[in-house]
């Protein structure tokens, strides 16, 4: 199973960033999906995760500015960010919950990781 995910970069504060993430390979079904982040010299934090029907969840600091979504049928899970913000700089990480076939359990798997910097 490999997760990708695409759409880091340079954005000035006050700019929008949206990410995208999609699970393949050897998929039965996948649960949720979501997002972390971590800072230079920071733990890593959750910022979003969405269920397989759709029930969104936030961090403290996104909530009121990012909205993730998800397309069940691509195994896709997006992440848009508005007003963002110098301490929005981080890499963030995409995650998957997979089921590999029916009797298995769910298996988390991560991305690599994809760059966001926020410039003052």
């Amino acid at each position: 199973v490999q997760v990708v995910e695409t759409g880091g970069g340079l954005v000035q504060a006050g700019g929008s960033l949206r990410l995208s993430c999609a699970a393949s390979g050897s998929i039965f079904r996948v649960g949720t999906m979501g997002w972390d982040r971590q800072a230079p010299g920071k733990e890593r934090e959750l910022v979003a995760s969405i269920s397989s029907t759709g029930m969104a969840d936030y961090a403290d600091s996104v909530k009121g500015r990012a909205t993730i979504t998800r397309d069940n049928a691509k195994n896709a899970v997006y992440l848009q960010i508005d007003s963002l913000k110098p301490e929005d700089t981080a890499v963030y990480y995409c995650n998957a919950d997979v089921k590999r076939h029916l009797t298995a359990t769910y298996w988390v798997e991560w991305g690599q990781g994809t760059q966001v910097t926020v410039s003052s």
